[in-house]
């Protein structure tokens, strides 16, 4: 895929919560409610507990107008520092808007552009770093912390492209930790960020079980976790209760899949199928797709949603276990191999394969 064309599909990167609606996952309004509301648990994740999380500045959406005395100070001191701007609704039912990357003074200019009943918003103005060093995925269940960890943008596990370096895949099994390939940077970092959920304090468990519904394993707070690191410091950026459930069976693996197979890849999603190969280009989306085919492509997008609820099962050169789109093919009930890196050049239209999920591989028959 050229850079032009992973620069086009970027542009149509959705949130997770957008992902799950498009399949009609029965979940998908708790988890958006929940994900509107992400830094006022991490909020109360801090008072308890020291969490650090990219702690918003937040304002009533009405409030954002050049006479209120509160904002304008926040303009003129801080206006030239880099936000992401989230405008929350107030309403379930009412669509979250959002920009990241703009000074305050920018993106004080893109929400007058917006066009909204301001009554009914709240105005998040969360920092942004300029740079970027470590970055994560991972869910925390009765089976241990595990997920990736990569060096760079953490845009990169969410929507699955990765810039240079692919992840590394991690797992603590609550005695031992396992990472592929070795890192022991990364491994340093990742047991930091496990040190901040790690709660023995008993009273500290049972005050977030009364003010969060969060429950513990080992002394760790259980859930699904989002983190970022950079020169501003280490931030815990997501806790979800509802997306840690959807995985609180699933172990991940931290071993390289047999060699010997065709196409070698990481579990996105689990199962066993057999079917015929469809490549499929961003820019032939309108292919007639096989019922029950093989989708194969660079990486999956949100525009390639009806393909994969067509498909069988799916392969991808980039993707990580836990971007978005392995999350959908997960709750989709397709077996997931992503990160193969060659599946596009190894394997040819119509080919008759057999995706194994359990095992990363894929095979012609």
């Amino acid at each position: 895929m050229t850079d032009d064309k992973l620069a086009e599909l970027l542009k149509t990167q959705k949130s997770l919560t957008e992902w799950l609606e498009d399949i009609k996952h029965s979940d998908a309004a708790l988890i958006r409610k929940e994900d509107n509301e992400k830094r006022e648990r991490l909020k109360v994740l801090n008072e308890a507990i020291d969490l650090p999380f990219d702690k918003p500045t937040q304002f009533d959406a009405d409030e954002l107008n050049d006479g209120n005395k509160k904002f304008k100070r926040f303009l003129e001191e801080r206006g030239d520092e880099l936000c992401a701007l989230r405008l929350m609704p107030k309403e379930d039912n009412l669509p979250k808007l959002r920009m990241r990357g703009k000074t305050i003074k920018g993106a004080y200019v893109w929400f007058k552009e917006q066009e909204i009943i301001q009554k009914d918003y709240r105005a998040d103005f969360v920092p942004h770093a300029p740079d970027s060093s470590w970055a994560t995925i991972f869910i925390v269940n009765k089976y241990g912390i595990q997920g990736e960890i990569i060096y760079g943008g953490h845009h990169q596990l969410t929507q699955g492209f990765h810039d240079s370096a692919r992840p590394h895949i991690f797992r603590y099994d609550f005695e031992k930790w396992s990472i592929l390939p070795r890192n022991d940077k990364a491994l340093e970092h990742l047991k930091k960020l496990a040190s901040f959920i790690h709660v023995s304090d008993r009273k500290k468990q049972e005050e977030l079980k009364k003010k969060l519904g969060a429950t513990f394993t080992h002394d760790y707070l259980m859930g699904y976790f989002e983190t970022t690191d950079s020169s501003m410091g280490t931030w815990y950026i997501d806790y979800s209760q509802s997306l840690g459930n959807m995985y609180a069976d699933t172990i991940v693996k931290t071993e390289l899949p047999k060699e010997g197979a065709l196409v070698i890849g990481q579990t996105g999603s689990s199962g066993k199928v057999q079917g015929r190969v469809c490549i499929v280009d961003p820019d032939s989306l309108d292919v007639d797709f096989p019922e029950n085919g093989v989708l194969v492509c660079a990486v999956t997008t949100p525009n390639y949603v009806p393909l994969m609820q067509k498909a069988s099962a799916i392969i991808t050169d980039q993707g990580g276990i836990l971007s978005h789109a392995a999350i959908v093919a997960r709750e989709l009930h397709k077996p997931c191999i992503v990160g193969t890196g060659t599946a596009t050049t190894k394997l040819k239209n119509n080919d008759l394969v057999i995706v194994d999920g359990n095992t990363g591989t894929v095979n012609i028959v």
